[in-house]
């Protein structure tokens, strides 16, 4: 189907040079993707030793307590998010996409380090939480524009006709990420002890990571500016930008609201998986391991898969069906799981809802690309992204964890969910059904 008319026809549609071939393509992607990696990596190892971090920088008198201010850290990065979307995304609208994404791994990478090298409560005292803190704020002002500077660029580079199947590769690249801290977690808890990894083993996937870094670091260094951005004849300055997202600021919040299923979606699936697997089910780490790495792999078919049918079929039926189908299903399904708990059912409704978030995700983050004013694209996307990261899915681990707790149920988090997929399917229909769209011309 035709994109609605909110989407705004602009330079970023223009092909690029004929002459690029599609190794250049593949490397490009792989390039510009590549500090999604390191991201994803690392925001999943902190989900996954929630308990043992909360253990070594946060001790308190309960497990609920640690592992409420484990994830109040997680989720206190979410909120460095918004103000990176606004000055890191201004930056990459003026300055150019390939020096913003260049400077995003840096500081990316100087709070991954920060989180890896601490050392713990016991023997520096409240300097080991606040430390961690402040590695998470520089996480999460980096995150802020990560993933609308690589939703942007690989928007701007897509050959004609395949844009839903180019941008869905900044979601799947997250994916490898997720499947190779959780075969990474499944080899040192067969090869460790528990009284190690429980005592500082822990660290070592953070060290790992902060050894990919600098090969990161140097593999994106190498990528070019787009041909779109180039062929644009004047960016915004900051006091343009901020005027072009003031007047849109409905597009933006709706963008938001379309982002609230993607984002709470893979939190609860991914990076809360683990936690839910081992304290709420009581499974085995490695089962809990193994579940999310198949959901790893399982998102990562998916996604691109889903991001080409969107290219032929449209946007908006994907979207809209699978927000109805997590409003229907997501607490049954957990419910289900948590009244037979076992590693093949915890599985199934995993698999189930990580079809549900790779085909809204595919579909979605290119649509989000499509309808954010040109001048201001990364800028805007990411404002959108992370408002909607902040309120909801950063929260993810919190509020299920808070759920669980004060109703009793366990399946609980399912009501999030199910909450996720009400507001994007309103935002589905607000936009592709022109209600709301971009009502003021650029400023730039």
């Amino acid at each position: 189907m035709a994109l609605p008319s909110t989407a705004t026809p602009d330079i970023a549609s223009v092909a690029p040079k004929e002459t690029q071939r599609a190794p250049s393509r593949i490397g490009t992607v792989i390039r510009v993707t590549s500090g999604n990696f390191i991201e994803m990596y690392d925001f999943f190892l902190f989900g996954f030793y929630a308990t043992y971090i909360s253990r070594a920088f946060f001790p308190a008198t309960s497990e609920f307590a640690g592992l409420m201010m484990t994830f109040a850290t997680f989720g206190a990065g979410f909120f460095m998010r918004p103000l990176g979307a606004i000055l890191l995304g201004s930056y990459i609208d003026r300055i150019g996409r390939r020096k913003g994404l260049v400077l995003t791994l840096a500081i990316m990478a100087s709070g991954t380090a920060l989180i890896a090298f601490v050392p713990g409560y016991a023997t520096i005292g409240l300097l080991a939480p606040f430390l961690v803190l402040i590695g998470r704020l520089l996480q999460g002002f980096s995150a802020g524009v990560e993933l609308g500077g690589v939703s942007v660029y690989l928007s701007e580079m897509a050959t004609p006709g395949n844009k839903g199947f180019y941008v869905s590769w900044q979601s799947a690249s997250q994916q490898v990420a997720v499947i190779f801290s959780a075969a990474l977690g499944y080899f040192l808890n067969q090869t460790l002890s528990a009284a190690f990894i429980a005592d500082w083993g822990w660290r070592i996937p953070f060290f790992i990571g902060c050894s990919i870094i600098p090969v990161v670091f140097y593999i994106r260094s190498s990528l070019q500016e787009t041909e779109a951005y180039l062929a644009r004849k004047s960016h915004p300055t900051f006091r343009q930008m901020l005027k072009t997202i003031s007047l849109n600021w409905p597009l933006v919040v709706t963008g938001a609201m379309l982002i609230v299923l993607t984002t709470v979606a893979f939190y609860l699936i991914t990076v809360y998986t683990p936690t839910f697997g081992k304290s709420v089910l009581k499974l085995s780490t490695e089962e809990s391991l193994l579940v999310t790495l198949c959901i790893g792999l399982s998102n990562f078919i998916w996604l691109p898969v889903m991001g080409a049918l969107s290219d032929r079929i449209g946007r908006w039926p994907i979207m809209a069906a699978c927000a109805a189908l997590t409003m229907l299903t997501a607490y049954p399904s957990l419910s289900w799981l948590v009244s037979h708990p076992s590693f093949d059912h915890m599985l199934m409704v995993e698999l189930w809802l990580s079809f549900l978030y790779g085909s809204y995700n595919g579909a979605t983050i290119v649509a989000l690309t499509e309808i954010i004013p040109a001048s201001v694209r990364t800028t805007g996307f990411s404002l959108a992204y992370s408002l909607a990261t902040a309120l909801f899915g950063g929260m993810t681990p919190l509020v299920s964890t808070l759920l669980i707790e004060s109703t009793g149920d366990k399946a609980a988090p399912g009501y999030w969910m199910a909450g996720a997929g009400a507001i994007s399917l309103l935002a589905t229909w607000l936009i592709y059904r022109g209600i709301v769209s971009e009502r003021h011309p650029v400023v730039a």
